[in-house]
């Protein structure tokens, strides 16, 4: 379409999947707001100079594409939040030792927790005190437990 802007219409509606918020997030409109702004497009386009087909094509693929990545990427986020809680669950009675600044602290994972979408510890040291959450990262050794 050439030198005509088009803006969404105000009040869009939005998509409340997880998909739609990253699209949302990402470029400031929802998917459904895209095909509006390509539809008010093919409204208002001047008959004596149509829209091409091949980049309305062009522009609905580009959109399936953003949609098709932001769901890629929904289903890693998911994936690899799985693998963490696996990781962590593994660790349950397993000594650890763990990173404490000059000093390495060794002692027994007691508990886990999932919080926030983060995972922490609560370890019980060899001196006897309960460390309590703890970031995966903090663990620099792992072994079996007693």
């Amino acid at each position: 379409m050439a030198g005509q802007a088009v803006t969404p219409a105000a009040g869009a509606a939005t998509n409340t999947d997880s998909t739609a918020k990253s699209v949302t997030d990402a470029f400031g409109l929802s998917f459904e707001s895209l095909l509006k702004i390509v539809l008010t497009q093919l409204t208002y386009q001047d008959p004596l100079k149509p829209m091409d087909n091949y980049e309305f094509v062009s522009q609905l693929a580009q959109f399936s594409q953003i949609q098709q990545g932001q769901k890629t990427n929904d289903s890693l986020d998911t994936l690899v939040r799985a693998q963490a809680t696996l990781q962590a669950t593994s660790l349950l009675g397993r000594r650890v030792d763990i990173d404490a600044g000059s000093t390495t602290l060794t002692g027994k994972v007691k508990a886990i927790t999932f919080r926030d979408g983060e995972t922490k510890l609560t370890v019980e040291t060899t001196q006897g005190l309960t460390i309590n959450d703890l970031s995966l990262t903090s663990v620099v050794q792992i072994r079996e437990g007693n």
